[in-house]
C-alpha cells in the first residue's frame, strides 16, 4: 500500500498550488479520501475530505471557498487545488485513505511566504 503526495512548494501569498496524492496497493475507489495538514508546533488538522461513491465533499472553515478537493478513480489519484493561499496555510500536507484500514502518505511541504 502506498500514498505518494506531490505538488508542494514555495508560493507567494495569494498564489495557487495543486497537490496530488497517487494511490496504489488498495481499491482506491472504495475509500474515503482526506487531506490533512500539520504546521510546526500544531496538531494535525483535517483540511478536506471526499466520499468514495457519492464524492460528497467537506472543507474545514479555514479553507472553504479557497481549496477544492477532487479525485480520479481511474487514475487512483486525489487532488487538492489551493487558491488564494495565505501564510497560515503553511504546513506539511498529508493524504489519508480510510475504509476498514487507514493509510497515510509521507507528506508534502507547502510554504506560503513573500
Amino acid at each position: 500500500v502506498q500514498l505518494v503526495e506531490s505538488g508542494g512548494g514555495l508560493v507567494q501569498p495569494g498564489g495557487s498550488l495543486k497537490l496530488s496524492c497517487a494511490a496504489s496497493g488498495f481499491t482506491f475507489s472504495l475509500y474515503i479520501m482526506r487531506w490533512y495538514r500539520q504546521a510546526p508546533g500544531k496538531e494535525r488538522e483535517l483540511v478536506a475530505a471526499i466520499g468514495s461513491a457519492d464524492r460528497s465533499t467537506y472543507y474545514s472553515p479555514s479553507v472553504k471557498g479557497r481549496f477544492t478537493i477532487s479525485r480520479d478513480n481511474d487514475k487512483k489519484t486525489m487532488y487538492l487545488q489551493m487558491d488564494s493561499l495565505k501564510p497560515e496555510d503553511t504546513a506539511v500536507y498529508y493524504c489519508n485513505a480510510q475504509r476498514e484500514a487507514t493509510y497515510w502518505g509521507q507528506g508534502t511541504q507547502v510554504t506560503v511566504s513573500s
